[in-house]
């Protein structure tokens, strides 16, 4: 199954078809807005874009013997962050609607 990817530059673009703001003014909007949510995730806080879903950080325990999957080794892994994104609740109504036929078209 091809992968349709949909980059900062296509919602630039979208945004600016839709509204006709100059594109490097939306680019340094969006930055801006990326980079916000990162300074906020690295504060521990939790974001929530309401309709779209959540975004927060969770700690993952220490692991003395953990295995690297491409050479079989034993390692051990310091406790980290990783981030969770949990979709809201019409995200997943929307999601739910999708069919293969759809995600084929282009």
């Amino acid at each position: 199954m091809a992968v349709n990817k949909f980059t900062k530059a296509d919602i630039v673009d979208a945004v600016y078809e839709k509204t006709g703001m100059n594109r490097k003014d939306i680019g340094a909007v969006i930055d801006l807005f990326i980079g916000e949510v990162k300074a906020a995730l690295m504060k521990r806080h939790v974001i929530e874009l309401r309709g779209f879903g959540t975004f927060e950080i969770k700690m993952r325990k220490a692991r003395l013997k953990a295995r690297n999957p491409r050479t079989g080794e034993i390692i051990s892994i310091r406790p980290h962050g990783n981030v969770a994104f949990r979709p809201g609740r019409e995200l997943k109504q929307d999601a739910w609607t999708i069919t293969d036929e759809d995600l084929s078209s282009p």
